[in-house]
């Protein structure tokens, strides 16, 4: 469980796009600003303090479940070294990088309220139920290593169990997961990562990596996509 996170409240309607620097090319696309990128980096400076607490001496290997995590694992890992840097207390710390292959039920997704994680899925596609590592390193490699799993989403959690299976088979000495957001949705199993930045309601973001259809990557705040934006950038069926 969690040490701590901050819990964005379902009324809470965050901050008008006018009171942030906004890209032109969203800004008919996005309701509000949900996480401006100033609170998403100093609750990520406080992540990496407790990994390197929790952790002690013992080195680290950092997987990024790409694409949508990478922004989020690359300021998580400056931020280690920074403090590897300047604190008493290091850890010594190898990354690599793994992509996800998931088919996911239709009933599962919502493009008008729901996230997907950064595995790759199809809102057109139904779910087989399994995952597929479709990038990255041998898991092999893991056998005997702490693996610390960094996500930028968790909405139901399945995902995320299947990939704990899948790295448990390969006998790692211990393995723990950050995740940037963990939704609340009536589909979550119950599954919660042990390092989380911000709960947030059951709505579609995107921004600092989070995609629609590969779209807002680009955003440096996290921001709900509006009606327009779906629109716009929905898949053609």
């Amino acid at each position: 469980m969690a040490k701590s996170f901050i819990r964005i409240d379902d009324n809470d309607h965050g901050y008008a796009l006018a009171q942030f620097c906004i890209p032109k090319h969203y800004e008919e696309d996005l309701d509000h600003v949900l996480i401006p990128a100033g609170l998403i980096n100093d609750r990520t400076e406080r992540i990496a303090r407790d990994i390197v607490e929790d952790f002690g001496h013992e080195p680290i290997v950092g997987l990024c479940v790409l694409k949508g995590g990478y922004k989020f694992f690359t300021d998580l890992v400056d931020k280690i070294q920074i403090l590897n840097r300047n604190s008493r207390q290091s850890v010594q710390l190898a990354v690599d990088f793994i992509r996800l292959k998931s088919y996911v039920k239709s009933d599962f997704i919502s493009s008008s309220s729901a996230n997907v994680s950064s595995t790759e899925t199809s809102l057109n596609d139904s779910s087989t139920g399994s995952i597929e590592v479709i990038g990255g390193d041998n898991l092999e490699n893991l056998k005997g290593k702490n693996v610390l799993v960094v996500e930028d989403i968790i909405d139901t959690g399945r995902t995320m169990k299947q990939l704990l299976e899948l790295l448990e088979s390969v006998g790692p000495k211990s393995v723990k997961v950050a995740s940037l957001l963990v939704k609340r949705t009536k589909d979550n199993v119950g599954y919660r990562p042990d390092y989380i930045g911000f709960e947030v309601p059951n709505l579609f973001v995107v921004g600092y990596a989070l995609d629609f259809n590969e779209y807002f990557r680009d955003l440096t705040h996290i921001c709900v996509i509006n009606e327009n934006g779906k629109k716009k950038y929905s898949t053609k069926s």
